[in-house]
């Protein structure tokens, strides 16, 4: 069966009960598990344990996650498994009986055009593993859609998989009706229905589309596609001599294939499903062939579940441009992207050298257990450049770091409101019953460090253990105490709202959040008081733990939408609330 309570209405979340926390060193599991840490006897009968436990079937269907083979198993965890079902797509269908998903197209739709788009089961093969996943339009990932600013295009999309589903236009100020919030803005589209989308593009940039019911396993499933908006201004963008899409994903796998989903409500609650395979528009080995010289504009979309990727151009000079719904006020040379999830960047690359150059992953990823920070790079993509000098040498053009006073000047209109007292305070907070007790023990002792970004996942077990059942994330409006679907906020068209978001560093397991607002467009003008140098337009950034982020939102489309955590795992634990628009 697939994922149950998928047509649920997304303000109806779950209360759950505060668990007691109990102190870190009165507890006489921690103790043993310190010694056993250090070396002794009970780490070695853990990791005989943990060792044991790979790739075995558990009760329900589960396998356990793949985990460093440093890692002990903790005490009192052996065969236990998720308290809700395992779903896997696509049970009792032949793989070898489906389509094999096609790699994405490109699709320029003119003003007024239609575009129909299924959303179907597919076969796919990632990492020497055949398997069912999900595709729109039969891609892997979807059609790259492109239209005009200021256009209207519509998308007829007929729902064939096994479970309800809409798609949320990520980023576009559209219309209420067609932003594909179940229970909010429109019905689920069950299997075999049709629903059509009416979609006004008023911003040029690089917009996305994926479901907004269980994105923690339909977009997991590859339901993810990117529709570029142009500009009528050709010089909107440098001079490139090419334009690539890379749209970031991992997938969670062991040695035979993926590791299921949970059935009634999302695992992995707690920080998120980190996959342990990267991927780049859908493939693990992607690769570019570039001559001497050229500069490639690099379109980047995160469509990771929780991941946040910190990318590096191997050396190579790199300017970030844009951003979510607009350009940045100054191009501006950097190092690395750090991109959260649902985020997109636009990033010019001058590929100077001879040779192979690795778009990667690069961070430091942290080992709870103990206490140790080791760097980690993951190839994303191998770019290589031949001997042959670029035809058109545009590396003058691209020396030059533009301003752009068009941006500025929208932005100077709201500079008033940057320095003000804030509208609305949220912080957010976590709440855990019923988890394991080695689970509860543990996390006591995770908090005496507190890192400000989970780069990678360092607790897997006990991640994967953690339910929507067990978990709530929360986001709670200081003023008047309202946590989540019961905070009430109404503004009128053309209001500007200051918010200002505590990441509480304090909590049961304290975790970045990527904070998106749909339909609106908004400003970071601040982050722990630091105003922001260099200003672009957004609809989700990033907030690290123990930071206090101040944004200022431009309420110009009427309707109701929703501000949530883009963790699809925080979403679906109860971090989202919805806020009015009048007209």
């Amino acid at each position: 069966m697939p994922p149950t309570g998928t047509g649920a209405d997304v303000r109806a979340c779950r209360t759950l009960d505060v668990a007691r926390r109990a102190g870190v060193f009165a507890l006489i599991g921690v103790a043993a598990l310190s010694a056993g840490i250090s070396g002794g006897g009970l780490a070695a009968q853990m990791d005989h344990s943990h060792h044991a436990m790979h790739g075995m079937a558990m009760e329900g269907g589960w396998r356990m996650p793949p985990m460093d083979m440093e890692m002990p198993m903790l005490p009192g965890l052996d065969g236990v498994v998720p308290v809700v079902g395992a779903f896997m797509p696509g049970m009792g269908v032949d793989p070898a009986s489906l389509p094999e998903a096609r790699p994405s197209e490109l699709v320029v739709l003119s003003d007024g055009d239609t575009l129909d788009l299924d959303i179907s089961m597919v076969r796919r093969t990632i990492n020497g593993h055949e398997m069912v996943m999900f595709g729109y339009g039969g891609q892997y990932p979807g059609p790259l859609i492109q239209a005009p600013q200021n256009s209207t295009v519509a998308v007829r999309v007929t729902n064939a998989i096994e479970m309800p589903t809409t798609i949320h236009w990520h980023g576009i100020r559209i219309e209420h009706r067609y932003d594909g919030v179940p229970g909010v803005t429109q019905d689920p589209i069950e299997p075999g229905e049709s629903f059509t989308y009416e979609i006004n593009v008023p911003d040029a940039g690089l917009f996305w589309y994926h479901p907004h019911i269980r994105e923690d396993v339909q977009q997991d499933l590859g339901l993810f596609g990117n529709l570029v908006v142009t500009s009528p201004d050709p010089d909107y963008y440098g001079p490139a001599n090419r334009e690539e899409v890379l749209v970031l994903d991992d997938m969670l796998m062991d040695a035979q294939g993926v590791i299921p989903w949970g059935q009634e409500s999302p695992t992995h609650a707690l920080m998120g499903r980190f996959g342990n395979v990267m991927m780049v528009n859908g493939v693990t080995d992607h690769r570019l062939e570039v001559a001497r010289g050229e500069v490639v504009r690099f379109y980047m979309t995160n469509v990771a579940n929780s991941r946040t990727f910190n990318v590096t151009f191997g050396g190579a000079d790199a300017k970030i441009v844009a951003s979510d719904v607009s350009r940045f006020e100054r191009e501006q040379w950097v190092e690395s992207v750090v991109i959260a999830p649902a985020e997109r960047y636009v990033v010019d690359v001058r590929f100077d050298e001879p040779g192979e150059v690795i778009i990667a992953n690069s961070i430091q990823a942290v080992n709870h257990f103990r206490g140790t920070f080791v760097p980690q790079v993951d190839t994303l993509s191998r770019v290589v450049v031949s001997n042959d000098a670029i035809e058109t040498d545009l590396g003058a053009s691209f020396e030059n770091t533009r301003e752009h006073a068009e941006v500025q000047a929208d932005i100077a209109a709201f500079r008033s409101h940057f320095d003000r007292a804030p509208d609305h305070e949220l912080v957010t907070t976590v709440r855990v019953k019923d988890l394991p007790l080695a689970i509860m023990q543990s996390m006591e002792m995770d908090t005496l460090y507190v890192a400000p970004m989970e780069w990678n996942d360092a607790m897997p077990m006990m991640n994967w253990l953690s339910t929507a059942e067990q978990v709530t994330w929360v986001l709670r409006d200081v003023e008047t105490g309202a946590e989540n679907a019961d905070i009430d906020w109404t503004f009128q068209k053309g209001d500007v709202v200051k918010l200002r978001i505590h990441n509480t560093p304090d909590s049961f397991h304290p975790m970045n959040h990527p904070i998106h607002i749909h339909g609106q467009r908004f400003l970071v003008v601040s982050m722990d008081g630091v105003p922001n140098p260099n200003m672009v337009w957004k609809d989700t950034a990033i907030l690290p733990v123990g930071s206090t982020m101040d944004v200022v939102v431009e309420m110009s489309n009427p309707g109701e939408w929703m501000i949530h955590c883009h963790i699809a795992e925080h979403l679906h634990s109860g971090m989202m609330f919805g806020f009015t628009v009048e007209n």
